[in-house]
């Protein structure tokens, strides 16, 4: 196998984790801040926040009781109001986003429909494959599966990523034919009618784009996604096919990571041009389901790609956060009531420590709003 390289750095393939309406949380501004092409920065105070309470947390960090964090920052009205690295990382280094990659992922696919690539989430995924449609669509509730089913992890397949035998474990095993592994898995539900963390229904999404464009997600994302957002070094690994691991292989720099983010506060819109539409980020953060909170009386929920937490554990605040989450540690936490994004990294190794950072956002960046 073969990554793709936009910048020399190591390409890392691991597995995902999981379980886990912008409304008027944007202060109205006459100017937007934008990082083109680098980030403006300001003292945390400049900006409403307790400094005091933010230096605690990268103390805390750097003592290591929030234990294998790489790079911590955080945009407030546009602003890099704080940027810390941990145990040798730096701004320069490209950074695993492991399954980070599927809310990326998901904009591809909104970009795709917006541009009339794809034509709606509504569309059967079997006549993506019209050289396979007739065998496909045998199965009657294959036949019945939809773009949105794989946006929400809804597929009703078996496929699961529970333990070394997994199909997930089995297709990262894989040096090429991932689309028809996962195609070939069987039906054990209806589509959209039960939720499965289920990275290959993501890899199945890129190769629906490729059916469409001619062109892996990688490619598609260099053109439509990250060049509009100034976004020059990435990896993203790839199969003796070409294939890019959507559910789990993008490496990318923290401060594009916030870029990504301050995208999708942005509603969309990047320095006055549209990257993607507004509805398609309604979507992407409506809560297409809903699961009881280990952490909270409130619930968290699932949208397209992007996992939904409650404004805090003790039901405090406005709106909900919405989070890009992966495996180890990664997180883009998009808050739109305080017009923030915080972007962690990280190298966990239990998930005890891998949950850490949704703690200290509680704990201490949404305590310090106001300080």
């Amino acid at each position: 196998m073969t990554p793709c390289v936009r910048l020399e750095a190591r390409a890392v393939l691991s597995v995902a984790f999981g379980i886990f309406l912008l409304g008027p949380g944007l202060a109205a501004q006459e100017t937007r801040i934008w990082p083109v092409p680098e980030w403006t920065r300001a003292a945390p105070e400049d900006h409403g926040l307790d400094a005091d309470r933010l230096a605690d947390l990268v103390q805390r960090i750097d003592s290591d009781e929030y234990r294998h964090i790489h790079s911590l920052l955080v945009v407030r009205n546009g602003h890099l109001v704080l940027e810390e690295y941990f145990h040798g990382y730096d701004p320069g280094r490209l950074h695993m986003q492991q399954s980070v990659s599927k809310s990326f992922t998901s904009a591809l696919i909104g970009i795709a429909r917006d541009r009339g690539d794809i034509e709606s989430v509504d569309e059967p995924v079997v006549d993506f494959f019209p050289s396979r449609r007739t065998e496909l669509a045998r199965d009657e509730r294959r036949r019945t599966m939809r773009v949105e089913d794989l946006l929400t992890m809804r597929s009703g397949t078996d496929y699961h990523e529970r333990g070394s035998s997994s199909p997930h474990a089995q297709l990262n095993r894989l040096s090429r034919g991932w689309d028809t592994f996962i195609l070939s898995r069987p039906m054990v539900r209806d589509p959209g009618s039960f939720f499965q963390y289920d990275s290959g229904g993501v890899i199945l999404l890129s190769s629906l784009l490729h059916a469409r464009t001619g062109m892996h997600a990688d490619d598609y994302a260099a053109r439509y996604l990250f060049e509009p957002l100034g976004i020059e070094a990435f990896n993203w690994f790839e199969n003796a096919d070409g294939h890019p691991h959507t559910g789990g292989g993008l490496d990318l720099r923290p401060r594009d990571m916030a870029r990504f983010g301050l995208l999708y506060l942005r509603r969309g819109v990047w320095n006055g041009e549209r990257v993607i539409s507004e509805e398609w980020i309604d979507r992407s953060f409506t809560r297409h389901v809903t699961f009881s909170s280990p952490r909270s009386n409130r619930t968290e929920g699932y949208g397209y790609l992007w996992w939904i937490l409650p404004p805090s554990p003790n039901g405090g605040g406005e709106q909900d956060i919405y989070a890009a989450m992966g495996f180890r540690g990664q997180f883009i936490f998009v808050i739109p009531e305080h017009d923030m994004v915080v972007v962690v990294t990280a190298g966990t190794r239990q998930y005890r420590d891998e949950v850490k950072p949704i703690e200290f956002l509680y704990s201490h960046v949404l305590p310090a709003i106001g300080g």
